[in-house]
């Protein structure tokens, strides 16, 4: 649907519509009124004589308010609309000012032809309102004319430059109060007659051409303005001329009110300065005319002789300066002025060069009041300030007269801190600091060059220095609230470069003189913020702080309880922030020993687990990164000093980590990352034994499983728990009668097994087995970029380094979940450090520098040796990540070998015939006809039991016995728990490595047990089987050497984790040993075999 078109425009609006528009237009139903031009309509209803007067006072102001002040740039049109207006009504002031303001607004340099004409009409009509006679109903509106002209002139400079004659008959004939607006406008018209250049012309800047009226435009208006002339010398008539204008202009002052004689003060400083040089008479006239002024009520008054002063310093003399400088002194101190007067009197005596000097002079009249207000005491404390640091660097001599700067500072700041010292968020705090700044700042000025303060070493060594450090000392321990506040005042001076020795020096002033003061407790939390400062700074030593924060956390601690418990939480977390400061700012090698201390005493005392956690993370990096590099990694993230990023968003933050690499894209990982073990295996065995399930119980074909405990579980059907115990491992047997050994042995076993963990109900035993982790730095920087390292480094800090690594463990072995190990940091292998790692004897390896100890923990579940997959993350020093997997890590036989547990009843000194007696029950209870066998012995914990299911083996070693001896001493010697036999019991004590043992020399003619080829008992002789004569001459050889077991025999007892047990007992011949074998976890024979092999 089509709207509908709007009403016609009319020709003009009735008296009544206008007041209706006037009087919507500032409500929502101005909409129906804006569709009008209302511009036009308005200018063209001003001339109209059947407007009403009111009604044209309203629509001037609706003009003003509306129109003009929205419609820019106005056309001709609308200039010559508001041109006929003021002819038409010329004695409407309020007319005079809309459309001259009007002018003045729309019209600018170079003027268009189009304006000139309305803009000659004004000046035409406003030259001939000025002109008119002197009759008194016409002083206001010849006035207004005056300053009509003057916004002209000043919107297009150079306006009346051609009337300036006029002008100066017109003020020179003025003797009414209306003179004022006839001088300025003069002094106006003059000041753009000396910026167009007109003064170094011949001809004369007041000579008449015609009458003011009609006005023609000059010509420099109506181009472009042109650059400012060079300043030539005035001519001889012009300098008559402008000397002319000035004594006219200066002729009167006392009819100027003081807003005239400052504009007409700012107007005669520019002029005269422009000929003062050849007329040095006009600087001795204007302090005559205006020296008077200095002794006026009126500040404005005294703000416009002392502009004069600083114009023409020549002309005033030295007891005028002083007499201003006490009338100032005089107009801060009476509390009847307005503030900014006061204010203004205190800026002219700091701001001016010529007042500085008289300021020391005029030191007791700048005590602040107890009623000022607050930024009165504020401008008088800086001079105050002033005064006591020296001015001109002019150092006050004598005792009494440092006590008299000293008492300036004290007396001074009595006026904030009498009663007592306010928060530090309030302003009268603000106040009291800012004097302290401007103290130094005054005593050692800001160089001009960026260089340092040469007056540096003398303010250091000075009384006034000296009494601020000991200042800030009372204050900083007497007001804990005043703390944050001192460690901004410190900040800021340590931010500048010309006073940041102030700064390091009170720093150091605090740390010997403060922290001594300072008790542990809660409230030493305040402190916090200057504890920072100190440690941000290198040049402080961090003896004194370290100490003071490890007697805070040994408080804490002791005050920890369930109501203090967060502020232990937040303190401690404080402290540590400190230790982390410190670690960034400082060398480690000269904190390294009380930090340390530190967080040591943190770690194993503190109550909060997070406040300890962080402490371990920091004294891991304080032990394990160097300096340099932890410098560089604890700044990665901050902004750099000084720098602003010049592209919004985050530049200065952390790197986003690059997506991490996995072993496809990564494929030589394991080739420079190693983790290796410290002791190399005996046998490099690589396969594990699994058996099928051939048990006659009814289970699925083929099912693996592996030898299990004898375990008990609570039946859930049953109403009163009872233990159910499962045997495993043995048939059913008919019970038969044990005797007292056999009850002696089953006694032994049953202390035995109430030692050994129940693995299916707790933890179980665990194995460790060390390792070192170290990669190689050529290959790394090859794979991941030479950027790896610092820029500019060399030695150390030039090698790359990991941080943060993370190695994790599985294997498909029976092992238990294998926990991770961490890595803090870690630096890369140099090239050709190939022996910082040297193989030793015993199989151990020196570690360096460049390698990390790593522990592999294992809990196993049977004893077979098996593989564990290895798989690495860390982090590069470019916030790179990287992952992957690298060489994994064998499990033998021999990391299961461990010493069976003592009963805790057992004493030190019966250890060694515990574990003889061990040895022998566990020898008769793995014989395979032993009363022992159908008996379960509870273990530790007691939910779970174990059956002894033992088989036996015999293994003949043909080697000497120094072979023998030497590998029993190397790899079994904390398992060995007897020796019989004279002679092998003399060696093996002569060698002393073997120790704690039993020796049974009694036993001259050790005997044999029982086993698989030859019966053995430990109440018979060795029976030998009987040899037929036919295998005798096969074997004649091999049978005569194992007849010549004649040394002794060796026991050795090894526990099998969780609970199994291998034993040895070695007959040691001259020519060969035969080793029997008994275990009652008999897939581990297939190990031993090797194992004992490899031995030799």
């Amino acid at each position: 649907m089509d709207r509908p078109p709007p009403p016609p425009t009319p020709a003009t609006l009735s008296p009544q519509e206008w007041e209706q528009l006037i009087e919507d237009f500032p409500t929502p139903r101005r909409q129906r009124w804006l569709h009008l031009p209302l511009l036009d309509l308005a200018l063209s209803s001003l001339p109209r004589r059947d407007l009403p007067s009111h009604l044209r006072s309203l629509l001037l102001s609706f003009l003003d308010d509306h129109l003009l002040l929205h419609h820019h740039p106005l056309s001709a049109s609308h200039l010559s609309l508001l041109l006929s207006s003021l002819l038409a009504f010329p004695s409407d002031h309020h007319l005079l000012v809309t459309v001259t303001s009007a002018f003045a607004s729309a019209l600018s340099a170079p003027i268009y032809a189009h304006h000139v004409d309305p803009l000659a009409g004004i000046v035409t009509a406003l030259l001939a309102s000025a002109n008119r006679p002197n009759h008194a109903p016409d002083r206001a509106a010849r006035a207004l004319a005056c300053d009509a002209l003057r916004a002209l002139d000043a919107a297009l400079p150079g306006l009346l430059a051609d009337v300036l004659a006029h002008l100066y008959a017109l003020a020179a004939a003025e003797r009414s109060p209306a003179a004022q607006s006839y001088l300025l406008l003069l002094a106006s018209a003059a000041r753009h007659v000396v910026r167009l250049g007109r003064l170094s012309s011949t001809t004369s800047i007041l000579a008449v051409s015609g009458p003011p009226t009609p006005f023609y435009v000059p010509a420099h208006l109506l181009s472009d303005p042109a650059p400012d002339p060079p300043a030539n010398p005035p001519s001889d008539v012009n300098l008559r001329d402008i000397r002319k204008v000035l004594a006219l202009i200066m002729e009167r002052p006392q009819v100027l009110t003081p807003a005239a004689a400052m504009e007409m003060t700012a107007i005669l400083a520019e002029v005269s300065a422009a000929v003062v040089m050849w007329a040095p008479a006009i600087a001795a006239h204007v302090k005559v005319q205006f020296g008077g002024m200095a002794h006026s009520s009126s500040l404005m008054l005294l703000h416009s002789v002392l502009t004069l002063f600083v114009q023409f310093p020549d002309a005033f003399g030295a007891e005028d300066e002083r007499k201003m400088a006490c009338r100032l002194a005089l107009a801060a101190l009476e509390a009847h002025r307005p503030l900014a007067a006061r204010l203004l009197a205190l800026h002219w005596l700091l701001g001016s060069g010529k007042f500085r000097y008289a300021v020391p002079g005029l030191a007791r009249w700048f005590y602040p009041g107890l009623f000022d207000p607050l930024a009165v005491k504020a401008k008088k404390l800086d001079c105050l300030a002033l005064v006591a640091a020296g001015v001109d660097g002019h150092k006050i001599e004598g005792g009494r007269d440092v006590d008299q700067k000293i008492g300036l500072v004290d007396d001074g700041l009595a006026c904030v801190s009498a009663f007592r010292w306010l928060p530090g968020w309030s302003t009268e705090t603000a106040v009291a600091f800012r004097v302290l700044h401007g103290v130094l700042v005054a005593a050692a000025p800001h160089s001009t060059d960026g260089s340092e303060c040469s007056g540096a070493g003398e303010l250091l060594n000075s009384t006034i220095f000296h009494h601020l450090q000991a200042m800030l000392v009372d204050m900083t321990s007497e007001h804990r609230g005043l703390v944050p506040v001192i460690a901004d005042f410190i900040n800021r001076l340590l931010a500048c470069n010309t006073h940041r020795w102030a700064g390091e020096q009170l720093l150091r002033t605090l740390d010997e003189n403060l922290l001594p003061r300072l008790e542990p407790g809660f409230q030493l939390a305040s402190y916090y913020p200057l504890f920072e400062k100190i440690a941000e700074n290198g040049t402080v030593p961090q003896s004194r702080l370290i100490e003071l924060l490890t007697k805070q956390m040994v408080s804490l601690a002791k005050k920890h309880d369930p109501e203090t418990e967060l502020k232990t939480w937040s303190q401690g977390s404080k402290v540590v922030g400190i230790c982390r400061v410190m670690l960034k700012h400082h060398h480690s090698s000269r904190i390294f020993l009380p930090l340390s201390h530190l967080l040591v005493l943190t770690i194993k005392s503190y109550p909060d687990l997070e406040v300890r956690d962080h402490a371990r993370i920091c004294l891991r990096m304080l032990s394990c990164i160097p300096g340099k590099k932890l410098r560089h990694l604890m700044g990665i993230g901050e902004q750099p000093a000084g720098v602003t990023p010049s592209h919004p968003g985050p530049l200065f933050d952390v790197p986003s980590p690059r997506p991490a690499q996995d072993l496809k894209s990564m494929p030589g990982l394991a080739s420079y990352i190693h983790l290796e073990r410290v002791m190399p295996l005996v046998v490099k065995q690589s396969w594990a034994l699994t058996l099928p399930n051939f048990s006659i119980q009814s289970r699925a074909s083929g099912q693996i499983f592996s030898i299990q405990d004898v375990s008990s579980t609570p039946s859930e059907q049953e109403s009163t728990p009872q233990p159910t115990i499962e045997r495993i491992g043995y048939t059913q047997e008919a019970l038969r009668v044990m005797d007292s050994k056999g009850a002696e042995t089953l006694e032994i076993l049953r202390r035995h097994f109430a030692c050994v963990p129940d693995y299916l109900h707790s933890s179980g035993l665990k194995i460790r087995i060390p390792c070192t982790f170290r990669f190689d730095s050529e290959p790394f920087n090859h794979a991941w970029g030479s950027d790896s390292a610092a820029p500019g480094s060399e030695g150390v800090d030039g090698l790359p380094a990991l941080y943060a690594v993370t190695i994790r463990f599985s294997s498909s072995a029976q092992f238990g979940k294998i926990p991770s190990c961490h890595v803090p940091f870690l630096l890369g292998e140099p090239p050709g450090s190939g022996m910082d790692i040297v193989p030793l004897d015993n199989g151990h390896q020196l570690e360096s520098s460049y390698c990390a100890s790593v522990v592999i923990e294992l809990e196993p579940r049977e004893p077979s040796p098996g593989l564990i997959d290895v798989v690495i993350a860390a982090n590069t020093e470019n916030c790179q990540v990287i992952s992957g997997s690298i060489q994994p890590i064998t499990v033998g036989i021999e990391d299961m070998f461990l010493k069976a547990n003592v009963p805790p009843d057992i004493m030190k000194e019966d250890v060694a015939e515990y574990y003889r007696d061990l040895f022998h029950a566990l020898w008769e209870a793995c014989n395979s006809c032993s009363n022992t066998g159908r008996e379960t012995f509870p273990l530790d914990g007691g939910k779970g039991s174990a059956a002894i299911n033992g088989t036996r083996s015999v293994k003949l070693l043909e080697v000497t016995p120094k072979v023998l001896i030497r590998a029993i001493e190397r790899y079994l010697a904390p398992f060995v728990v007897s020796v019989a036999g004279d002679s092998l019991i003399t060696i093996l004590k002569g060698n002393a490595i073997i120790k704690n043992i039993l020796w049974e020399e009694s036993e001259s003619d050790p005997a044999v047990g029982t086993d698989a080829l030859v019966p053995y008992s430990l109440d018979t002789n060795l029976l030998l089987k009987r040899i037929d004569e036919d295998e005798f001459e096969v074997g004649a050889e091999t049978y005569a050497q194992l007849s010549k077991r004649d040394m002794g025999i060796v026991r050795v007892l090894i526990f099998l984790p969780p609970r199994y047990h291998l034993l040895f007992s070695m007959e040691v011949g001259y020519a060969s040993t035969l080793v029997r074998i008994r275990t009652d976890h008999w897939p581990c024979l297939a190990y031993v075999d090797e194992y004992l092999e490899a031995l030799l």
